[in-house]
């Protein structure tokens, strides 16, 4: 799975072809312990927890980059490595 931004400790991956189970964008969080999965375009939970705090930073994050997400989507999709997204500063 690769890992397409990190920012303050917070892991953010795609995998390719990961489409059977939650058939939507979404993206893999890691911190820590915590794990979540979340929506792209909209940032909601699919599974999974994250501190409030890290939380509103990816979510702060996907509105930021929002098209590039759906960008490495497709391209996850299709079987294709995304490209690395700007971490959040």
């Amino acid at each position: 799975m690769p890992t397409i931004s990190m920012f303050y400790g917070i892991l953010v991956s795609m995998y390719a072809l990961d489409t059977q189970k939650h058939h939507l964008p979404h993206i893999h969080i890691r911190y820590n312990e915590y794990k979540v999965v979340l929506s792209i375009p909209d940032g909601d939970v699919l599974e999974g927890q994250l501190p409030t705090r890290q939380m509103k930073l990816v979510q702060a994050w996907i509105e930021l980059h929002r098209d590039d997400l759906m960008a490495d989507w497709f391209l996850a999709s299709s079987g294709q490595t995304p490209f690395k997204i700007d971490p959040l500063r």
